[in-house]
C-alpha cells in the first residue's frame, strides 16, 4: 500500500515538474512592455478590491526573475502608512519567517536574488499573504516553484492568512493536481481582474 501511495506522489510530482515548465516558458515570453502595464493593472484591482482591513499586517514578496512586479503595490502600502512585512528565507525545512518592513529602513539580498528585512526587524504574523506563483487554474490550486517554502510556512502559523495570488493571466493552467498539503488562494488577482475562491 505504501509503495502505491509512493508511486502516486511520483506521478503527481512528475505532472507538476511538466507544468512548472510550460508555466516558466509562457511567463518568459511575455514582453517587457507587457509586463509593466500588467503591473499597474494588477496594482489597480488589488486596491479597488482591497482584501484587506485596516490593522491588517500584508506580507508582500520582492519579485525574483519574471515574476509579475509587486512593487508598485509595495510602494503603495508603504506610503499608506499598512504593516508590511516580507518573507525571510531559512533553512530548506523550516519553511520562511516574515519580518516588519519599517519605513525608511533598508533591504538586503537574500537567496534566490530576493531582498529582505534586517535581521533585527520584528518578526510578524501576516493577516494576508500577497504570494507569488509559477501557476493556478480555476478552483484555486497555486503552482508554486516546487521547494515547499510556502506550504511548510502556512502549516506552522497559528493562523490562516487569506492567501491572495499574484500574477499574470496567462500563468493560467486548466488543471493542476491538489495534493493534502496544498492550501488553495481565497483570491487571484491578475492583470485582467480579480477571481474569489470558494476555499
Amino acid at each position: 500500500m505504501a509503495e502505491i501511495a509512493q508511486n502516486q506522489k511520483e506521478q503527481v510530482e512528475a505532472v507538476k515538474a511538466g507544468l512548472r515548465t510550460g508555466a516558466s516558458a509562457r511567463r518568459e515570453a511575455l514582453s517587457a512592455r507587457y509586463r509593466a502595464d500588467a503591473a499597474r493593472a494588477a496594482a489597480a484591482h488589488l486596491f479597488d478590491e482591497a482584501p484587506f482591513a485596516r490593522g491588517d499586517t500584508i506580507a508582500c514578496y520582492w519579485p525574483i526573475r519574471d515574476e509579475i512586479d509587486c512593487k508598485p503595490v509595495l510602494t503603495k502600502l508603504m506610503d499608506d502608512m499598512w504593516r508590511v512585512c516580507l518573507p525571510v528565507v531559512g533553512e530548506a525545512e523550516t519553511g520562511l519567517t516574515f519580518r516588519l518592513w519599517e519605513p525608511g529602513q533598508p533591504l538586503y539580498p537574500a537567496g534566490f536574488g530576493t531582498l529582505e528585512p534586517a535581521g533585527s526587524a520584528p518578526l510578524a504574523t501576516p493577516d494576508v499573504v500577497l504570494m507569488p506563483l509559477l501557476g493556478f487554474d480555476s478552483t484555486g490550486t497555486r503552482l508554486g516553484y516546487g521547494g515547499g517554502y510556502y506550504d511548510r510556512t502556512l502549516e506552522s502559523l497559528d493562523r490562516r492568512p487569506r492567501l491572495v495570488g499574484y500574477a499574470f493571466s496567462a500563468q493560467e493552467i486548466s488543471e493542476i493536481p491538489r495534493e493534502p498539503h496544498d492550501v488553495p488562494l481565497d483570491i487571484l488577482i491578475t492583470e485582467i481582474g480579480v477571481t474569489r475562491f470558494n476555499s
